[in-house]
């Protein structure tokens, strides 16, 4: 028999139902004997990371507490320990594993195929100590039934798998290291100037917060200057043509003083002639084909999705096996792929009722099999999905399967074709020059008809040009024009995801820009949302209308954290390099982590006088107002303030330990419901209240022996 362990249920019910199922339970599914398991298999699975590392007051109670006298919090070995939420399943797993080395089995790696996959499994396998016959990896990128039989039937070697485990594991080993100290040191020293509230400090978040603060910097401190340019409307036999000469300048006295030595100090003349008249025909392949982030970015910007809510669709998407593996950073597809897609090209159109005669060619632009590595670009899967299934998808499923589909459909379409036309007119040796386009084939623009192409595509609107010649005159009416430089533009969501994939863009550095572009910024595919859903969770960043934008907490963290490492991309570049060089077996987990305390070293040494030195306080007052909700009414003298979870007193080192959850029986409670139980000691009645047995109620919250307690009206 053999043992399969998968990421999660869902994962595991889609290869059980690839297969005839003997038995379902709680923890794990048993399959019946086949030609692919001869003696049958169980499959089991991780509700994500079911282990995790210690937290410092294991290894030592007295860091538990903290203080900057422990710093750093450095143990001599990083152990791992069962999450208490999903202990039932670890057990379960505990014994499944049991029972393959017992029957010296081979237990098949079934999770994800990266290197966070790899780590829920080899921490979980680990800790548990029980060791099989063999170790075997799935490697396949789709839930189709074909696809996950013919992956059992082509069991890989673990020998990449473990390299992965080792990058993941030094990287969630360094992460501790960094989360643990840093938080810890910058929230206590700025406790000393008076912000009580704990910050989370990180080597991926903190550089993201840092980089929407910049932005939001750049935009407060941007002071709008004008310029001038030289435009030109000019008459000819067969139409008028606007052109623009060359010329932008800080001053409009400079455009007049050359427009004097040109003689054109009147701004007419009917001597302009036609210099130049040249046209082109162009052409513009269609987009590559999606990878995670470039998916979330369009979503967001034509839908307003977050990054989470795309990857959450995806997910769904990808379960109902009808969309590939979501988490990728590849915009290629293999050979193999390609052969699939053509077949079922005709299907394809007929899902968004299309019709075009399909161009089946191998293009590098979207097939190549040296650019596939983990996964390739998400595209549809095999499986065409009925009327009824799609009827089936919710608005946001139909929106982002179509917008795959589509993007798929795109690469057998021809390439949109223009001609563009450039004319050049001559005032007196004052050169104007003018463009128009006129659109000649849609190609697969014919696709996203009602859409608005992105701003990086040159789709400027159609403009048919008069016919002109060379050497035809024309008479002309020249203007300058003052125009005014603009601040740069907040971030939106989706940005921001474009932002941390590209953010060799934020390095002055060339050789860490090229880093960056290499490993594609920071963060993953996989993590780049979540990491946004934390920071703006842990109240560092908010988003209104798509528009991101630092708060005074996230402003208070970037600038303790100004100058540091943890502020800049360039961190993340240097650590993904190495973690890389890990994972191909090219670097050392010893050395990386030695660099790693050397770093927080320094942070800690450094961090103080840094602290000291920038004028922070302002900041430090603003935020603590922004905590600052109303004064206890218990103990008359603290005040209640922010502490996450819930509202609590200033005065609890001197022994009031008064509190207000912000969740009560599964109600979240207002701002105004808090101030009137400070205020009044009493709210308005409240609805929407749960009971333990799950049903809704409503009542009164009041102050009752120092505790908050439900008021209900006498009947």
């Amino acid at each position: 028999m053999k043992y399969i362990f998968a990421e999660k249920p869902s994962q595991a019910k889609a290869y059980a139902d690839a297969f005839t199922i003997e038995k379902r339970e709680k923890t794990h599914i048993t399959l019946k004997p086949c030609n692919t398991f001869p003696k049958g298999a169980v499959i089991t699975w991780g509700i994500g990371h079911l282990v995790g590392l210690q937290m410092p007051g294991d290894y030592n109670k007295e860091w538990a507490r903290w203080s900057l006298d422990h710093l750093p919090i450095l143990p001599d070995t990083f152990r791992y320990k069962p999450k208490k939420e999903t202990m039932a399943q670890y057990r379960a797993v505990q014994g499944l594993f049991k029972r393959a080395e017992k029957e010296r089995a081979t237990v098949i790696v079934a999770t994800d195929i990266d290197r966070e996959g790899s780590l829920i499994f080899h921490s979980t396998y680990q800790l548990i100590g029980h060791k099989a016959k063999e170790l075997k990896r799935l490697w396949i990128n789709s839930l189709e039934v074909d696809e996950i039989r013919k992956g059992f039937r082509q069991l890989q070697p673990i020998d990449q798998d473990l390299l992965k485990y080792e990058e993941a594991k030094t990287r969630q080993i360094a992460d501790w290291i960094v989360g643990m100290n840093a938080s810890q040191l910058f929230t206590l020293l700025l406790k000393q100037k008076g912000l009580n509230t704990t910050l989370s400090v990180g080597r991926v978040q903190s550089p993201t917060v840092y980089m929407v603060y910049q932005r939001q910097k750049e935009m407060e401190n941007f002071v709008s200057k004008p310029f001038y340019e030289l435009f030109a409307d000019f008459t000819h036999e067969n139409g008028a043509y606007s052109g623009k000469a060359k010329v932008k300048e800080e001053q409009k006295e400079t455009v007049l003083k050359l427009l004097d030595e040109k003689g054109l100090s009147d701004l007419t003349d009917d001597q302009a002639v036609i210099k130049d008249v040249s046209k082109q025909l162009k052409r513009t392949p269609s987009p590559r084909l999606h990878s995670l982030s470039t998916l979330q970015t369009k979503a967001n910007r034509i839908w307003k999705y977050s990054p989470a809510k795309v990857l959450q669709v995806m997910q769904s998407l990808y379960e109902k096996k009808i969309v590939t593996y979501p988490r990728t950073d590849c915009n290629y597809i293999t050979e193999n792929e390609f052969a699939y897609l053509s077949e079922n090209v005709r299907k394809y159109q007929g899902l968004i009722s299309v019709s075009f005669e399909p161009k089946i060619r191998k293009n590098k632009r979207y097939v190549d099999n040296a650019k596939v590595k983990e996964h390739y670009a998400i595209i549809p899967t095999q499986s065409i999905p009925s009327e009824k299934t799609l009827g089936g998808l919710s608005n946001e499923e139909r929106n982002i399967y179509f917008e795959i589909l589509k993007t798929t459909l795109a690469m057998f379409h021809d390439d949109y074709k223009y001609e563009e036309t450039t004319i050049v007119t001559d005032v007196k040796t004052m050169e104007f020059f003018t463009k128009g386009r006129v659109g000649i084939e849609k190609g697969w623009r014919s696709l996203f008809s009602n859409e608005k192409m992105e701003s990086g595509e040159k789709t400027s609107p159609q403009n048919a040009l008069p016919q002109v010649l060379k050497g035809d005159r024309v008479s002309s009416a020249l203007e300058v024009r003052e125009g005014h430089t603009t601040p740069p533009k907040p971030f939106t969501e989706g940005g921001l995801i474009q932002l941390m994939k590209t953010a060799g863009k934020m390095v002055d550095d060339e050789s860490e820009s090229e880093i960056l572009k290499e490993i594609e910024g920071i963060g993953t595919e996989a993590t780049r949302s979540s990491i946004i859903e934390t920071i703006k969770k842990n109240g560092y960043i908010e988003v209104k209308k798509n528009i991101v934008s630092v708060t005074k907490k996230g402003t208070v963290l970037c600038e303790a954290i100004e100058g540091n490492l943890l502020s800049s991309p360039s961190m993340t570049a240097k650590w993904e390099s190495y973690l890389k060089k890990i994972g191909t077996g090219q670097g050392s987990q010893d050395f990386f982590l030695k660099n790693i305390v050397k770093f927080i070293q320094s942070t800690i040494d450094e961090a103080p006088l840094k602290i000291n030195q920038q004028d922070i306080q302002t900041l430090v007052n603003e935020q603590k107002d922004v905590n600052y909700i109303g004064n206890c009414p218990i103990c008359n003298s603290g005040k209640m303030v922010d502490r996450k979870t819930f509202y609590g007193c200033t005065e609890y080192k001197k022994g009031c330990s008064f509190s207000i959850s912000k969740m009560i029986a599964g109600k979240k409670l207002t701002n105004k419901n808090i101030k009137d139980l400070l205020e009044k000691k009493v709210t308005a009645k409240i609805k929407g209240f749960k009971s333990r047995a799950g049903k809704v109620f409503e009542a009164r919250l009041f102050i009752q022996n120092q505790k908050v307690a439900f008021q209900f009206e006498s009947k």
